[in-house]
């Protein structure tokens, strides 16, 4: 009888142990993932995916942290926070034998400075930060650099993103300087520049900008370029424009979290993403730039050819990819806390 009952308790135990593989839980930013994407893997694998946001890197990478990456398995951080967090032991290799689609992606994009041979990461979307606003209220070809923002006329109708990195790579693209610059004087410059226009800026935002843009909220302001693709269809007068001092340009990747409970899970999941047609889903209805170049043939050409979402070479002109700012991130962050309070 004790057999019979051992064996059933096991039995048991498998299945329950079984049912928790079947979950997946994916951590990634608010309104970065069709739900019909979502419900077409659970379709195709019978993993139930549980599913939760943030509003930026920062936010990501101190829940993940206090946790010790235990209860996320599939994590989206950006290319900085990428390299921050296979270094501190937050996110484990990837095991590219099970990723029979990698080979859809851009070489370009690949093999970056913050994960050479992306032993850790995959990249997921990119686009660039750059200036949106409302052609109702505003005259194209009035605004055309950053510095455009800080003029009197917009006070109180300006959106910033709600990111330090963004932020301040605006301040500093403005006065001559990398975005990755770890030079503490250049900081504090950009944080002086900063304070200036703080009279101008109405709202920080960075869960769901492009709504403030079609609520007529703001009138302009920096914006992601997906969001102001995504805008755009919504209310055609909503413009987006490279500014002349460069653009920030960003990838977001996805990783498989140190804790993760279902690693394998976790590559198909990633797998699933890099399925051409998946990839130009993803692309076509968040409107960020997809890096795998399949996908990309497969979009309407009305997509594939709109310079707000697949930039050319002039509109990255002086553009820069944000890399991890090491050692000065706190010094960054002391500016951006006491920016914040300047409004």
């Amino acid at each position: 009888m004790f057999k019979v009952l051992l064996a059933g308790l096991l039995l048991l135990l498998g299945n329950a142990a079984r049912a928790a593989d079947q979950t997946l839980v994916v951590y990634n930013w608010a309104e970065y993932l069709p739900k019909k994407v979502l419900q077409q893997f659970t379709q195709e694998t019978g993993i139930k995916v549980r599913y939760s946001t943030y509003d930026s890197n920062e936010a990501m990478y101190a829940k993940v942290k206090t946790v010790k990456g235990e209860g996320y398995d599939v994590l989206v951080p950006s290319t900085y926070y990428v390299d921050r967090m296979r270094r501190e032991g937050l996110v484990q290799k990837l095991d590219k034998s099970r990723l029979s689609n990698l080979g859809h992606l851009n070489p370009r994009l690949l093999n970056q400075p913050y994960d050479p041979n992306n032993d850790y990461s995959i990249p997921y979307l990119w686009g660039t930060t750059g200036i949106a606003y409302n052609a109702a209220k505003l005259p194209p070809g009035q605004l055309t650099r950053w510095a455009d923002l800080w003029g009197p006329a917009y006070k109180n109708k300006l959106l910033l993103l709600n990111d330090m990195r963004e932020v301040f790579s605006m301040g500093l693209k403005l006065l001559g300087h990398s975005i990755n610059t770890t030079d503490e004087h250049q900081i504090h410059a950009a944080y002086e520049k900063l304070t200036e226009l703080m009279p101008n800026v109405r709202i920080f935002d960075a869960e769901s900008p492009k709504t403030k843009f079609l609520a007529q909220e703001v009138i302009a302001g920096m914006l992601w370029n997906g969001e102001a693709y995504m805008a755009s269809r919504q209310n055609a007068k909503i413009k987006y424009v490279y500014p002349q001092e460069g653009a920030m340009m960003w990838m977001d990747n996805l990783v498989i979290s140190a804790g993760a409970k279902n690693v394998e899970g976790a590559h198909q999941f990633i797998n699933f993403v890099l399925r051409p047609e998946i990839a130009k889903q993803i692309s076509e209805e968040i409107g960020y730039s997809s890096p795998n170049l399949a996908a990309i043939q497969l979009l309407p050409e009305k997509v594939r050819n709109n310079p707000t979402v697949y930039p050319s070479e002039t509109d990255l002109k002086n553009a820069e990819f944000q890399t991890d700012v090491g050692a000065a991130l706190p010094i960054y962050d002391q500016y951006w806390q006491r920016l914040k309070t300047r409004r």
